[in-house]
């Protein structure tokens, strides 16, 4: 035998140590050796020792090792059975609820009632007591226990004992309480209480819904419930079938807020047609979408003038999964956004006229909404020529003069759509700018040339309108280059500067390359330095003749004009009050009218 235990501890199986051990009577070392090396059967062996224990007599030390394997709520009780006394203690010692259980159901089984509703209480097992209350006719105190604690099966063998007493609204009540649905419903049925009925099938099952409905549509009465539980119950085609054959308008509303496009097309297009009768055109349209009926439901939103709103268009959008030919989506993605441009939805037109491969329109739709910036990145993505163009003439609309961001973006989308004769048009706006803004000819002598150069490489260079352009062009820039070259020449040569502006305005077209009151201007300011206040004063009238609107104060300086009338001895005391609080047109009549009367 030690040979056999020395095996066993060599090859390290100690479960068959373990059991050779307690075969042997050796408990303290089997005990040892599961605790220290075969836990997974420490609990059997504290077991069997109890077991062992317990045929010895000793039951003390039995329910020390019963608790430890944890089986003394069944096996001390049953070991104590027969000693009533010592049972008593043990279960008023442990506080155990399973234990109480057995102990109230062996004090009932000894028909002490009362100490049996007392333990069934401490152990918390409220069907127990419902049926101890049942059985002695505590029924009143039965249904407190149930309504109190909510227990489903004390409700229902409450529920069930009121239905063999007849009391059957109590029984409906319970059976509700217990969660027994069916039965309850069942005996509303049989005993016609339809309100409670509707409120049961709610919460009970789609099955038992739909024989609630059943039950409601052979009666004949209440068919709104019927709709209601054939359509909560999952039975929408009968819902709606019901709901059509007796016209009930809001339940209808209810059934088509669950219909999708994996409907059935043939029910969504009558409740759409339901809906048209009754001027819901909104909910029409929504379920003409759903039964892929788009044309139909664009057509509607149409006539009935509805807002084409983003998720609506986006439902009415077709995919190239349908059965539609390609030529048809497009047509009908088409429609969708005229529709959203006649109702001034732009940015959702241009979405539309996008999806339908129409860019140009789509960049119409976006130039009417005004978004520069969506404009710009629209047509530096789609990089076509005449979108660049629409954006181009577009930006030439703003305050491109005070954006340099802006001009130099109409110059790019000039350039990218290849429309050498816009480009030259632009330059020339920007040389007039130059010129009737700033007065810088320099400037609007630069442009004017890149407008020349533009216009040179047209492709319609050969037509008689391009030769006349291009002549036009270059007269301007030679009239253009003469001023600069005379106002640049007044600092070393005054007078051969004098002599060029005095050529020029014999030039029969000078303006509007060089304005003339820029010229009369010119040999105003010079002959006012030089002290030549008659000759100034004789230009001045001239031109004043010429253009008897001008504006005089926008070509010759204010230091110049005081000077001219104080050497001329012309009264100028309406003249100085317009420098604080006239304006420059009634500025300007004021001089003309000096000037007429000096002249006569």
């Amino acid at each position: 035998m030690m040979c056999q235990e020395k095996l066993y501890k060599s090859c390290q199986r100690y479960d068959l140590l373990n059991n050779f051990y307690q075969a042997s009577g050796q408990w303290k070392q089997a005990l040892e050796t599961s605790d220290n090396h075969d836990r997974i059967h420490l609990r059997t062996t504290y077991y069997n020792y109890a077991k062992y224990l317990e045929s010895i007599g000793d039951k003390n030390q039995a329910i020390v090792f019963y608790e430890n394997s944890d089986t003394h709520r069944v096996e001390v009780p049953r070991m104590l059975q027969d000693d009533t006394s010592s049972l008593e203690i043990y279960v008023d010692k442990m506080k155990d609820k399973n234990i109480y259980k057995w102990w109230a159901q062996y004090l009932e089984s000894q028909s002490e009632m009362d100490s049996a509703l007392r333990f069934y209480e401490c152990a918390q097992d409220y069907l127990s007591l419902v049926r101890v209350h049942c059985y002695m006719g505590n029924i009143q105190k039965a249904s407190e226990i149930a309504n109190d604690t909510g227990d489903r099966a004390a409700s229902y063998h409450l529920a069930r004992h009121y239905e063999g007493h007849d009391d059957i609204r109590q029984a409906v009540h319970f059976y509700t309480r217990a969660q027994a649905y069916n039965n309850a419903i069942r005996l509303c049925k049989e005993n016609g209480l339809d309100d409670q009925l509707m409120n049961l099938a709610l919460l009970s099952n789609p099955e038992d819904m739909m024989e609630a409905a059943c039950y409601y549509e052979e009666k004949g009465t209440h068919m709104d419930r019927a709709v209601a539980l054939y359509h909560k119950a999952g039975y929408v085609s009968k819902a709606l079938e019901l709901a059509f054959a007796t016209q009930q308008f809001s339940a209808l509303q209810l059934i088509a807020e669950d219909l999708n496009e994996n409907s059935d097309p043939a029910l969504l297009a009558r409740c759409s047609d339901f809906f048209i009768k009754h001027s819901q055109y909104e909910k029409a349209v929504e379920l003409l979408i759903a039964a892929k009926k788009y044309h139909q439901a664009l057509e509607l939103s149409v006539t009935q003038n509805l807002t084409i709103t983003e998720e609506l268009a986006e439902r009415m959008t077709v995919t190239e999964r349908t059965d539609l030919s390609e030529e048809a989506r497009k047509n009908l993605l088409e429609r969708i956004a005229d529709c959203c441009m006649r109702q001034g939805n732009y940015h959702l037109a241009t979405k539309k006229y996008t999806q339908a491969g129409n860019k140009p329109k789509a960049m119409k739709a976006l130039l009417k909404s005004g978004d520069t910036e969506k404009i710009v990145f629209f047509a530096n993505v789609c990089r076509q020529k005449e979108l660049f163009i629409m954006a181009a003439n577009y930006l030439q609309s703003l305050d491109w003069r005070k954006s340099p961001e802006i001009l130099k973006t109409i110059i790019g989308f000039y350039t990218k759509g290849r429309a050498p004769e816009l480009l030259a048009g632009f330059y020339e706006a920007c040389a007039q700018v130059e010129i009737d803004d700033y007065q810088n000819y320099e400037k609007a002598l630069d442009a004017l040339t890149e407008a020349y150069k533009c216009l040179s490489k047209s492709k319609d260079s050969s037509s008689g309108n391009q030769e006349v352009r291009l002549t036009d062009l270059q007269h301007r820039i030679t009239l253009i280059k003469k001023f600069v070259h005379a106002r640049r020449l007044y600092a070393e040569d005054a007078g051969e500067a004098v002599q060029l502006c005095e050529s020029l305005l014999e030039e029969p077209d000078l303006d509007p390359a060089v304005r003339i009151g820029d010229a009369y201007g010119f040999l105003v300011e010079h002959h006012c330095q030089q002290g030549h206040f008659q000759v100034a004063y004789r230009k001045l009238e001239e031109l004043q003749k010429l253009l008897p609107s001008l504006n005089l104060r926008y070509y010759i300086s204010q230091a110049s004009l005081e000077a001219l009338q104080k050497e001329m001895g012309v009264t100028i005391d309406r003249y100085e009050r317009r420098n604080s609080v006239k304006e420059d047109d009634e500025v300007e009549e004021d001089l003309n009218e000096t000037l007429n009367e000096s002249h006569s």
